[in-house]
């Protein structure tokens, strides 16, 4: 990751029609996106930023589960469930962020091939 990708969106910037930077699935110390180079291709950063992702991913199916549970119980208290809550939104974020990275290195849609029956 070159320090020019920190904390600006370069996806957003036309560099030449390479428009691929990764969204990293963690922030900068003063919490802004960090983003890998596509020359860095699968080094061992981007496969780091792949084993955060699955991590985030189980973190979430866990963190929903326990949710629906304490859900399902009537007499679950305020606090366990503020709880909850606090650890689904940051779920959420994380997941957000994973679909956000995934979606921006899809390949643009062929919208003339998508319209033909």
């Amino acid at each position: 990751m070159t320090s020019d990708a920190i904390g600006r969106d370069p996806r957003t910037e036309d560099d030449g029609g390479r428009l691929d930077w990764r969204l990293l699935p963690w922030t900068s110390p003063d919490d802004k996106p960090c983003f890998l180079s596509p020359v860095e291709g699968q080094g061992r950063l981007s496969r780091y930023a792949d084993a955060v992702e699955a991590a985030q991913m189980d973190i979430g199916a866990d963190v929903l589960a326990d949710a629906e549970k304490l859900l399902a119980n009537p007499e679950a208290r305020c606090d366990h469930l503020r709880i909850a809550l606090q650890q689904t939104a940051k779920s959420l974020s994380d997941v957000l962020r994973v679909a956000e990275s995934r979606g921006g290195r899809l390949p643009a849609p062929d919208l003339d091939e998508a319209c033909q029956p």
